[in-house]
């Protein structure tokens, strides 16, 4: 038989989770944000759950080729517009919306030879400081744009660097309205954060939101609130299997570095999971795991293809019992990938996203 590790896909709770952003931000249209094969779960999986969305945004034109192939004929946007000329030709041929951050960016809109003109999203840095015209530029890279035959509708986006966090996002609405006042087109400002925690407020919900990590299950001011806390249910499960159970006596330690030793008699469950399927190796002892629908933890240092927990809360455990890492366990316990992320001292998207490609995956049927 195969390894016991397997990931599963939700496209029910994917589809749960977009209607609850939609919620969040009444009236405005939604960006499904799918960039890095949706966030590691894969486009094609995720798909049947974010049918409802009004575009996809997301950074590889191949991806937009995929989301094309599955028969989706509505906007699509690229978040972080064309990274040389030769992709204006896809933009057109795909009917592709894309992001202008840079000069260069217009240059090569200027020299391109197009039939169909191309909307843009214009980019402003409201203080993120990454990609974008800062607000005292703006303006005139709209003129810019504005003055070229190959453009068509120009609309305008800017991207918050602490929506999640105490800092807030008022100062960057403020200099995005500013800059973009009385300039025609439609606006695009809101992350996940953003539209759980402000999409009620008309200046930030505007025309249009992009909901990313929240479309998959994850809090994205963990650990201030919860995946729970929102409303949110997982999008993927990694579940595994014990592969062998051990008793320990006072002394007796577990695993490479003898990082736990047992204080008292005790029975441990070693699991078939490690980092070469994308579990975080910097899991130490007391990182929550589900046995069986309970939670326990795990003892010891992550290997590549083994992990140890405590089978103390879980005395019927045994070969074979159900290990949930993160998602949902067979009776319905759900244990949060924010919870096992905080373990590691990273956040759920990387988690997602490095689950490696040895590791099986289905769909929930």
């Amino acid at each position: 038989m195969p390894r016991p590790i397997l990931a599963t896909i939700h496209p029910a709770a994917v589809q749960h989770n977009l209607e609850r952003a939609r919620r969040a931000a009444p009236d405005a249209r939604l960006w499904a944000v799918v960039k890095a094969n949706a966030y590691g779960h894969g486009i094609e999986r995720v798909w049947e759950g974010l049918r409802s969305a009004d575009g996809f945004a997301l950074l590889d034109l191949a991806e937009a080729e995929l989301l094309r192939q599955l028969g989706w004929r509505g906007p699509i946007l690229l978040l972080e517009g064309v990274f040389e000329p030769r992709d204006l030709e896809l933009c057109s041929r795909l009917s592709l919306w894309h992001a202008v951050h840079c000069d260069a960016q217009i240059d090569w809109l200027a020299a391109h030879k197009t039939q169909v003109p191309h909307r843009v999203f214009l980019k402003m840095n409201s203080g993120m400081n990454r990609l974008g015209f800062t607000p005292d530029r703006y303006r005139s890279a709209w003129a810019r744009l504005n003055a070229l035959p190959q453009v068509d509708e120009i609309s305008f986006m800017t991207h918050f660097s602490d929506a999640d966090g105490p800092r807030g996002i008022a100062h960057q609405v403020q200099a995005f309205h500013r800059a973009t006042a009385d300039l025609p087109g439609e606006r695009c400002i809101a992350n996940s954060a953003a539209i759980l925690r402000h999409g009620g407020e008309g200046e930030v919900r505007l025309d249009w939101v992009r909901a990313g990590i929240v479309l998959y299950g994850s809090a994205p001011d963990h650990p201030e609130r919860s995946a729970a806390d929102w409303d949110l249910r997982p999008a993927m499960t990694l579940a595994s299997r014990l592969i062998g159970v051990q008793r320990l006596q006072p002394g007796d330690s577990v695993g490479y570095g003898s990082r736990f030793t047992a204080e008292a008699p005790m029975t441990i469950g070693v699991v078939a999971c490690g980092y070469a399927d994308g579990y975080p190796r910097h899991c130490d002892t007391g990182t929550p795991v589900l046995v069986d629908g309970v939670r326990t933890r795990t003892v010891g240092r992550v290997s590549m293809d083994m992990i140890t927990v405590d089978l103390t809360p879980v005395p019927q455990a045994g070969l074979g019992s159900e290990v949930t890492l993160w998602g949902r366990a067979a009776n319905g316990a759900v244990l949060p990938i924010d919870e096992v992320a905080q373990a590691a001292g990273t956040v759920g998207y990387e988690l997602m996203c490095a689950l490696a490609p040895r590791v099986p995956v289905v769909v929930e049927s």
